[in-house]
C-alpha cells in the first residue's frame, strides 16, 4: 500500500461528498464512538441522521436530547474535515488548540467565564480519579511533550500511543481532552503512514484501564492492545470500502 493512500482516499472522498464510502463511514463511526465514550446519549443512527440530513429526530420513547450532544456531534464532523486538511502537517500547540476550538465552539461550556475554548485550562481537572497536570504546569508540559515528539527521527505506532497517554495525563484543556487526543491519534497515524484507528465505545473500559496502567508506569500492553484491536477494526472498514490492505 502506498504510504499515504488512506489519507488520499479520505481527502478525495471528502471532496466528492458521496454516501457509502470510507470517508462517510469514518465521519459517523468516529463521531458516535468518541462522543459516546464521553457520555453523549445520541445513538449511532441519530449521529448518522445529523450527518446526512443536518437535522435531528428523537427516537421513539426518547423525546429529549442534550443540545451540547448535538452541537458537539456536528462540530466533530467539522473537526474531522479540518484534521484531514492538515493531517500531513507538523503537530503543534496551535494546531491542537484549534482542534479544541472547533470541537467546543457553540456549546454551553463556551458561555462559562472560566472555560476557555481553544485555550489551556484555568482550573484543575482529573481523568477518572487520577490527578493531571496543574493549570500552571499544563503549557510547559505540553511544550515538553511536543519537543520530544517533534524530534523523533521516525514516529512509530508505539510513539503515537505514548504521546496519547502523556497528553491525556496532562489533560491540558478544561474538557474535551479525550476527543482532541483521539483526533490527534488519527491524524498522526495518517501523517506517518500508519493505519489509523477509532477507539470504540464498547471498548472504553479496556481503553481507560490501558491509559491508567500506562500512565502509572504499569503494563503498557493493555493500551497498546486496545489500540491495535481498534486498528484492526478500522482496517476492516478500509478493506470493505477500498479493497486495499
Amino acid at each position: 500500500m502506498p504510504m499515504n493512500s488512506i489519507l488520499e482516499i479520505l481527502r478525495e472522498q471528502k471532496q466528492m461528498q458521496l454516501k457509502g464510502n470510507l470517508y462517510h463511514a469514518t465521519q459517523i463511526h468516529f463521531a458516535y464512538n468518541t462522543n459516546h465514550i464521553e457520555g453523549s446519549q445520541l445513538t449511532e443512527e441519530q449521529t448518522r441522521y445529523i450527518y446526512e440530513t443536518n437535522t435531528f429526530v428523537a427516537e421513539e420513547g426518547n423525546h429529549t436530547a442534550n443540545v451540547d450532544d448535538i452541537i458537539e456531534t456536528s462540530n466533530h464532523f467539522k473537526l474531522v474535515d479540518y484534521m484531514l486538511d492538515v493531517a500531513d502537517e507538523i503537530l503543534t500547540e496551535d494546531r491542537i488548540k484549534e482542534f479544541h476550538k472547533i470541537l467546543k465552539t457553540g456549546t454551553s461550556d463556551e458561555r462559562k467565564s472560566w472555560f476557555k475554548v481553544g485555550t489551556y485550562k484555568e482550573l484543575a481537572n482529573e481523568i477518572g480519579a487520577s490527578q493531571t497536570s496543574s493549570p500552571e504546569e499544563a503549557e510547559k508540559e505540553m511544550q515538553k511533550l511536543l519537543d520530544w515528539y517533534q524530534h523523533l527521527e521516525k514516529v512509530s505506532f508505539e510513539d503515537i500511543v505514548k504521546f496519547h497517554s502523556d497528553f491525556e495525563k496532562i489533560h491540558p484543556f478544561q474538557d474535551g481532552n479525550g476527543r482532541v487526543g483521539r483526533m490527534i491519534l488519527f491524524k498522526e497515524c495518517l501523517k506517518n503512514g500508519i493505519v489509523p484507528f477509532i477507539i470504540l465505545d464498547k471498548d472504553k473500559l479496556f481503553y481507560y484501564r490501558g491509559l491508567k496502567e500506562y500512565q502509572n508506569g504499569g503494563e503498557k500492553g493493555y493500551l497498546l492492545d486496545t489500540c491495535l484491536n481498534a486498528q484492526d477494526q478500522y482496517q476492516k472498514l478500509v478493506q470493505y470500502y477500498c479493497k486495499i490492505l
